[in-house]
């Protein structure tokens, strides 16, 4: 089973870094593999609405998105890490997200989600939320841990003296690997839910 991590912090070494370590750490442990892959530091633009992905299947700006976007469909989950900028997430990782999400077709059902986020002091549940949004339109289970997914941390290192912190990547780690391995069991005895034809609405006339 596989694992993609996506560190949204520009310092590959920092304190959300050091969250996505703690879970690795277990999914290896718990015989799945798992791959960080840092885009905070990576040049990445916006969606500018174009529409191209609608009949390629991926993203007009080929750069890390559609290198991830493979890395994705083969994963069994997605972590998405994130430090706190003004109660929000890291803005290059939004825009990563916002891309990857809608230029790839493939079916993300019963994919297991988890997000991560770190800040100073406050601004963490905002986030939290701001990142399961992008599971919970994509029929992606959100795996939870024994309290929302933070850790705190300001100058780089210090999140290793959080110990609930740590101890709540390693929980939601656990539980995240538990639901990955029981849906492959449930998709090879009963399969994917069934699917219905999306119906489009809109506000107005």
């Amino acid at each position: 089973m596989k694992v993609l991590m996506l560190n949204g912090s520009p310092r590959v070494n920092g304190n959300t870094a050091l969250a996505l370590a703690e879970m690795k750490t277990v999914f290896e442990a718990e015989g799945i593999e798992a791959e960080i892959i840092n885009l905070g530091n990576k040049d990445i633009r916006g969606c500018v609405a174009c529409g191209s992905c609608g009949a390629k299947g991926r993203c007009a700006f080929d750069d890390i998105v559609n290198e991830i976007a493979g890395k994705f469909e083969a994963a069994d989950g997605l972590v998405l890490g994130s430090p706190v900028y003004y109660a929000s997430a890291n803005a290059t990782l939004i825009a990563a997200l916002d891309r990857l999400f809608y230029s790839s077709h493939f079916d993300k059902t019963m994919k297991v989600g988890a997000s991560v986020v770190c800040a100073r002091r406050g601004g963490c549940s905002a986030t939290f939320d701001e990142l399961n949004k992008y599971f919970t339109i994509s029929n992606m289970p959100v795996a939870s841990s024994q309290y929302w997914n933070s850790i705190h941390g300001g100058a780089p290192g210090q999140a290793m003296f959080d110990e609930e912190g740590r101890q709540t990547m390693r929980v939601l780690a656990r539980n995240m690997a538990f639901l990955m391995k029981s849906i492959a069991l449930g998709k090879e005895k009963y399969g994917l839910p069934k699917k219905e034809e999306h119906a489009w609405t809109n506000f107005i006339r």
